[in-house]
């Protein structure tokens, strides 16, 4: 368990890692045309001092209120959320068989912001991943999209999941056969250190979905994957698209891989075109 779990008094400590063994693109776009930066103001810029949990609709964590005592998503320094989790940690759904810390959605100002068909919306925000956080053999969410009336989805997923020993970061259009990559790259050398994430997607049955992983923190950063679907399952069904992030994944997996761990999200934004 990271030294500062129990009481959030301590920073974690960044370093620097080479970053290597970057998997080769996916159904890459250029970069002028599926990758290209918005021009348009952000919907959703959360300030974490001041917008606090209020950023999102709500929290997912401890649903059985098994730990009151426990701190699943907190402000920490002022400039980023902290999700926690532990490995004894059980949700009400999947009878015992999984866990889960995290939000979902998106507000600004007190007002929920939605994606629906046809839409193109942009998100991105800064990611720190510890050590102590692994891919494991069955499945790992750290970011999903889904339709809360029918609690329809995951349609699109980032995952951190395992081949042997390789830990793998993929996000993926998990609603589709086969729960293709769109981008995908080695996990070690994105650990303990601010990196960035970008996804542009249009929800529709066959919507699309592009994906920027980037080895370090903002846009400027290089870029460890990239890549561009379409006919991507990500529906409304009548409602609206809404991300979740956070720690999602099955108990499932090998004892040495389901560890106390956490998540640092930071200068979350989306957009919409």
């Amino acid at each position: 368990m990271p030294e500062s779990l129990p009481g959030f008094s301590r920073r974690t400590a960044l370093r620097t890692l080479a970053v290597t063994a970057l998997a080769a693109p996916i159904a890459l776009r250029p970069l002028t045309s599926a990758f290209a930066a918005p021009t348009a103001s952000p919907l959703w810029h959360p300030n974490p001092a001041t917008d606090g949990l209020k950023a999102f609709e709500g929290i997912e964590a401890d649903r059985g209120n098994h730990h009151p005592d426990r701190k699943y998503v907190v402000v920490e320094g002022g400039d980023h959320y902290r999700f926690n989790i532990w490995a004894d940690d059980r949700d009400t759904t999947g009878g015992g068989d999984r866990q889960r810390t995290e939000s979902k959605g998106m507000v600004q100002n007190g007002t929920t912001l939605k994606m629906r068909n046809g839409e193109t919306w942009t998100i991105a925000y800064d990611m720190y991943m510890p050590s102590s956080l692994h891919g494991t053999s069955k499945f790992t969410h750290i970011f999903q999209t889904k339709t809360p009336s029918t609690n329809g989805g995951p349609w699109v997923t980032i995952d951190l999941s395992r081949s042997g020993s390789t830990e793998i970061i993929q996000v993926r259009a998990y609603a589709n056969s086969g729960s293709p990559a769109i981008a995908k790259t080695n996990l070690a050398p994105l650990r303990d250190k601010w990196i960035n994430i970008e996804l542009t997607l249009t929800p529709g049955s066959k919507g699309s979905a592009s994906a920027i992983i980037r080895s370090g923190a903002g846009s400027g950063a290089p870029i460890a994957a990239q890549g561009h679907m379409s006919n991507v399952n990500i529906p409304d069904q009548g409602d609206y698209v809404r991300p979740k992030w956070g720690i999602y994944r099955s108990v499932q997996s090998a004892k040495s891989d389901i560890l106390d761990t956490y998540l640092l999200f930071r200068n979350y934004t989306a957009t919409k075109a």
